[in-house]
């Protein structure tokens, strides 16, 4: 069996992961990304906050090493879902199944004066210069502003603004400081209210200003002020923006997208395009875009895939079971536990922040370098 995974994510690291400890060199799976490394989403923020360095994050795809595997590292031009082929720079491949699982990209250009007059803390790369910025930046007006929904992590642009209210402190210049959080969504972290009542509470103590439900629609360079979708101006010294979110262009112009994002049956992740699949975030399938969810996503694509390969009846389906960790400063995250099942509402339980939490998150990249590259490998 040839089996195609597009993209080298939590979900197509773990899928392929699967399939060859079960199944080995008896399929042929082709894994392809156009990046060398992986990085996980929180250690974005351990490098822009001088805990760590650019290149301990890194985790070169040279290193998936596994029996029946083979990596490659191409862009991915064209997908033809009904033959299940791809055309890349480095060739065409076809499948027997193929699993997209691109991701969403970020369009920082689609917001007027952002790339000019603020800094994108999403993109691997431009989080990696803000570190700079960061390091220069000796106080004034710090506005976080998430641009639109969806966007992936929704806990980060919190555990931004609360970690440059403990940045300004640290340098002694957080009482002629202001630090505000735009968000579209009404509470911080909506599926968790327990978790945002936290992150409201934490802010409150901090004198973190939050605006809900308020879309941020332009920069204005000159003036340096957030234009919002209702008029309203938020002067800034400093814009860190989550940009607008969409799938991948190649993804579009394949015609599997509805409003969007590629449909997927909840319980399988099954297009509907006979053995193609779609998970993680360039997926619709009522979870947030995150990448544990990506990663239990996988799970149950692989027990469809090797049912298919020992012609047995697959056991597993989509629980949307996800685990995240929130940083509250201080050396403090708190943990969320949460549940989305298709028509129901979201259920999930809120571990108050601690240290031991802090171990618990560095434990969970910890176990997924080795996992996935082979590598002993700590976060902090």
């Amino acid at each position: 069996m040839r089996v195609l995974v597009l993209g080298a994510g939590f979900g197509g690291l773990e899928l392929t992961a699967q399939l060859s400890e079960q199944l080995g060199d008896a399929v042929d799976v082709v894994l392809i990304d156009q990046a060398d490394t992986f990085v996980f989403g929180y250690s974005k923020l351990d490098v822009m906050f001088g805990r760590t360095t650019e290149t301990a994050v890194r985790h070169p795809y040279r290193d998936v090493i596994k029996p029946g595997v083979r990596f490659v590292r191409a862009t991915v031009r064209s997908i033809d879902q009904v033959r299940r082929a791809v055309v890349t720079d480095a060739g065409s491949f076809e499948a027997d199944v193929l699993v997209v699982a691109l991701g969403a990209d970020l369009d920082p250009a689609a917001t007027p004066g952002l790339l000019e007059a603020g800094h994108d803390f999403y993109s691997v790369e431009r989080a990696f210069a803000t570190r700079e910025v960061l390091e220069n930046f000796d106080g004034g007006r710090v506005v976080v502003g998430v641009i639109g929904t969806p966007f992936k992590c929704p806990p980060a642009p919190s555990e931004m603004a609360l970690l440059m209210h403990d940045l300004l402190v640290a340098r002694g210049v957080r009482d002629r400081s202001e630090v505000a959080l735009v968000m579209p969504l009404g509470s911080p972290i909506p599926p968790a209210p327990a978790a945002s009542q936290a992150v409201l509470a934490a802010f409150a103590e901090r004198g973190i200003a939050w605006h809900p439900s308020s879309v941020v629609q332009m920069l204005d360079p000159q003036r340096r002020v957030a234009v919002l979708a209702d008029s309203t101006e938020i002067p800034f010294d400093l814009f860190l923006g989550v940009p607008v979110h969409k799938a991948p262009q190649v993804v579009q112009e394949s015609g599997m997208c509805v409003d969007g994002w590629i449909p997927v049956d909840s319980r399988t992740l099954r297009t509907a395009f006979p053995d193609v699949f779609a998970i993680g975030d360039v997926a619709s399938v009522g979870t947030p875009k995150a990448g544990v969810f990506a990663e239990g996503q996988a799970a149950v694509v692989a027990d469809q895939i090797i049912a298919r390969h020992r012609g047995t009846e697959p056991t597993a389906s989509y629980d949307g079971n996800g685990i995240c960790y929130i940083e509250f400063g201080h050396d403090r995250v708190g943990k969320v536990d949460v549940t989305f099942r298709s028509g129901e509402q979201p259920f999930g339980e809120f571990g108050e922040p601690t240290a031991a939490f802090l171990a618990d998150k560095s434990a969970f990249g910890t176990v997924r370098a080795r996992r996935w590259f082979g590598r002993d490998w700590s976060n902090y």
